[in-house]
């Protein structure tokens, strides 16, 4: 097959390709116009006027639930959900049920994905079994069943010690540490941000200093070890000033910021709509300035949903009981497009940098990038597309969103994953 789309603005920043023109697709991989003007085969022609052509987005950080949680969502329904939102590559975290936590189950997850699932799914492992925090898991026979890196997610390694075992032997298989940091002591029976809004609804809160001091121990640790540590969903002003300060020192720390932390406060809790009900929680205006200021002066490096899918009984049964998290990724290119791009806070540019060259960087991929031989993973956006979030239309099984029904820019008007489109908008 061949495709070319044509007349977008590609946008390759790996490259330092901004300019309009056109991208050639030949059996599934990017070539320059020469070879696949010599190819034979059944043309396809994608018409992208007005669009950006970019690398396949790729998300550190992402929920499918399965095996365990089919009820919801499934590797057949996330990665469609992914692919109607930009997405080529997904992480998908491992407290599943079983959790991800041995080969077999790592190899289980990507048979799904090779069979069911219509983007690139790379598993992320758990640093223990069971994720009971008690002994590591098999780092080395899940890395060569294809993990692409380890986390704890939804929870914290709270023994140092371990957590300092396990940093030297990710260090030793070459692998990045994703850490969730929460501090349990602190955080526990807590079901929104600590302050103002939790003492007028009457809610425990959770502290800032949860997140904090995780973050620091583990930014330590890793430095000691000479891992690679990835911070997961940073929410507080004082995680990014440690995560700025630990750049300066050398340190190989990266981390991720998802789209509701730098669009919503706690001022959105009403105490009843658990559709704002997260982990980490929705913080201060304080919080989201720095994580907008960390972004913008590439403190924090990527973006990444922490898709979340949950039954409606689950966000139904009242604000403290309610499950933390939401769905993601069919509202993170409209809201990094709208609260971003739109008030000057990214560039074009800086959306693909966040969302795929330094996603792919982490990881240690080659992917994020438009250049000539790589695998044609691509995503197109209409910037200029303006519509109401609808959370009724989504792929994903869960509807559970604090977005539905706000008017954003941005649109993702067709997927391509290995040179086949496995999205595309009707409208383009």
């Amino acid at each position: 097959m061949k495709i070319r789309i044509a007349n977008g603005r590609v946008l390759d920043p790996a490259n330092n390709r901004d300019e309009v023109g056109d991208v050639y697709v030949l059996e599934g991989t990017i070539v320059d116009r020469e070879a696949w003007e010599q190819a034979d085969g059944q043309e396809e022609v994608l018409e992208a006027g007005g669009c950006w052509v970019v690398p396949g987005l790729i998300d550190l950080h992402a929920h499918l639930r399965e095996p365990g949680y089919e009820y919801k969502e499934t590797i057949a329904t996330g990665t469609r959900s992914a692919a109607k939102g930009g997405f080529s590559t997904v992480c998908p975290m491992p407290n599943t049920k079983p959790a991800t936590d041995s080969k077999g189950m790592v190899e289980l997850v990507l048979e799904k994905a090779r069979t069911e699932g219509v983007v690139h799914v790379l598993p992320v492992g758990a640093v223990t079994l069971g994720q009971e925090g008690k002994a590591l898991a098999d780092f080395a026979a899940m890395k060569e069943a294809g993990i692409c890196g380890l986390s704890e997610d939804g929870r914290s390694v709270l023994d140092a010690r371990l957590m300092r075992q396990a940093l030297a032997a990710a260090r030793e298989l070459d692998i990045p540490m994703l850490s969730h940091c929460e501090d349990e002591s602190l955080a526990r029976g807590g079901c929104m941000n600590e302050g103002v809004v939790s003492s007028r609804l009457g809610f425990q809160g959770i502290p800032g200093e949860a997140e904090d001091i995780i973050a620091a121990r583990d930014i330590i640790l890793a430095h000691k070890a000479g891992a690679r540590l990835h911070l997961c969903h940073v929410s507080t002003k004082e995680s990014v000033a440690i995560i700025r300060e630990a750049k300066r020192m050398g340190v190989q720390v990266t981390a991720e910021v998802c789209p509701h932390h730098f669009t919503l406060t706690e001022e959105a809790v009403d105490g009843v709509d658990a559709n704002t009900k997260m982990n980490p929680p929705l913080r201060t205006k304080a919080d989201v300035d720095a994580l907008l200021e960390g972004l913008s002066d590439g403190t924090i490096d990527a973006i990444a949903t922490d898709h979340a899918p949950h039954s409606e009984e689950e966000k139904a049964c009242g604000y403290a009981k309610a499950a933390n998290g939401i769905v993601g990724f069919e509202t993170a290119v409209p809201l990094v497009v709208t609260e971003l791009v739109e008030k000057g806070i990214l560039d074009a540019a800086g959306l693909v940098r966040a969302m795929s060259l330094r996603p792919a960087r982490i990881l240690g991929s080659d992917k994020g990038t438009l250049g000539v031989g790589r695998m044609a993973d691509i995503t197109i956006i209409d910037p200029q597309a303006e519509y109401a979030i609808d959370a009724e239309s989504f792929a994903s099984k869960g509807r559970n969103t604090p977005f539905n029904g706000r008017r954003v820019r941005g649109k993702v008007m067709a997927t391509l994953v290995a040179g086949k489109t496995v999205y595309r908008d009707a409208e383009l």
